[in-house]
């Protein structure tokens, strides 16, 4: 892992990122709607459009599937998300990379000038692979990412499903978009990999809905999390780790929530004199939009269009939440002389060994 790479962009970079909730949960709902929280206001900040379509996978035939999404691109989006393997994972239900369902889609990414975000049964040669395929606002393929952690009846298909090999992080024109699949959801690992390539917001097609395992991945590192899933159901999670939405639906479920990626958060250690003179010499730009007492953390947030308060932080000098943990990972550390992470990874290596990889790795 490129720690003090992740650690030079963090430290360097924060106002780069600004080139680039919300009501707590309440019961089930039966119908759709629009959650458009007090801290995404339209054109305040960086504003993105996340909808999610959620239904059982192989429920729908295709011209079904494209109808929904027709019908949710013509009324505006920025994202469209589908769930899991959304027609479904069979004996039939394989289909290539350029097959009907990404085509399909392909051209209502185009047509609605939206990014959709498919996942499919993909056969790629002699694998078959549990694929989201992110397509841009002209339809074309932009990234993949294959589920990394198959679920274990996922195995049982013939032929298997083979695990993927890499978390995807991909850089939208609205800003960093992550991916994890369903059963990823378990793996800790797969989060933190999301958040080191700078992950603003995770997509998160499921066959089920998980709950709280999310909320753990979100309150750890920051980030915005966006559900859509077989049960059906959606789950949105706030960078402080807040559920923000639950809706579902018998049958089709469809959410819609418009959320702030230029909002963020720090811990108060080293940042309160720089924010207190930030918030006094731009009172009209940018405010605190939540102290959390317990956490010692506090966010920002743009008050008006044109503003970021994340670019305004990081002239000031404010290090960014998960920015400060990794820089405190790497400093402590560098303090003992090995990576802690490199002895849970492999707890048979004696500190002698870890020191001298830990050498190896500077030069």
């Amino acid at each position: 892992m490129k720690r003090r790479t992740f650690l030079t962009g963090a430290t360097v970079g924060m106002a780069a990122f600004a080139s680039g909730v919300l009501p707590a949960l309440g019961d089930e709902r039966p119908t759709t709607g629009e959650t458009n929280s007090a801290k995404a206001q339209p054109g305040v900040g960086r504003p993105v459009r996340i909808v999610s379509i959620g239904f059982r996978g192989g429920d729908m035939s295709l011209e079904q599937i494209a109808k929904h999404v027709d019908d949710e691109g013509s009324q505006g989006a920025d994202v469209i998300l589908l769930p899991e393997t959304c027609r479904g994972q069979d004996a039939t239900s394989e289909e290539p990379l350029h097959g009907p369902t990404v085509t399909t889609m392909a051209a209502l990414a185009a047509k609605h000038k939206t990014y959709i975000a498919v996942p499919i049964d993909q056969r790629d040669g002699s694998k078959r692979l549990n694929t989201v395929v992110m397509l841009d606002r002209s339809g074309q393929i932009v990234c993949t990412y294959d589920k990394l952690f198959p679920y274990w009846s996922e195995y049982m298909v013939h032929p298997p499903v083979s695990p993927g090999d890499a978390a995807e992080v991909y850089q939208a024109d609205f800003g960093r978009v992550g991916f994890a699949t369903c059963y990823d959801a378990n793996f800790p690992e797969v989060w933190r990999r999301l958040s080191e390539q700078g992950a603003e917001v995770v997509l998160w097609p499921s066959a089920y809905s998980a709950g709280r395992s999310l909320q753990a991945h979100a309150i750890n590192h920051h980030y915005y999390i966006v559900t859509s899933s077989w049960t059906p159901d959606c789950i949105a999670y706030d960078i402080t780790g807040e559920r923000i939405l639950y809706e579902s639906t018998k049958g089709v479920n469809v959410s819609r929530a418009t959320l702030d990626l230029d909002r963020c958060i720090f811990h108060e250690n080293f940042n309160l004199d720089k924010r207190d003179k930030l918030l006094s010499e731009h009172s009209q730009d940018v405010e605190q939009e939540s102290w959390m007492k317990l956490e010692q953390w506090f966010v920002l947030k743009a008050k008006r269009p044109g503003v970021s308060a994340r670019a305004l932080a990081g002239q000031y000098g404010l290090e960014e939440l998960r920015h400060y943990l990794e820089r405190s990972r790497v400093a402590i550390d560098d303090r003992r002389g090995w990576e802690f992470t490199a002895k849970v990874a492999f707890p048979e290596k004696t500190i002698g060994e870890l020191q001298a990889f830990a050498s190896k790795e500077k030069g």
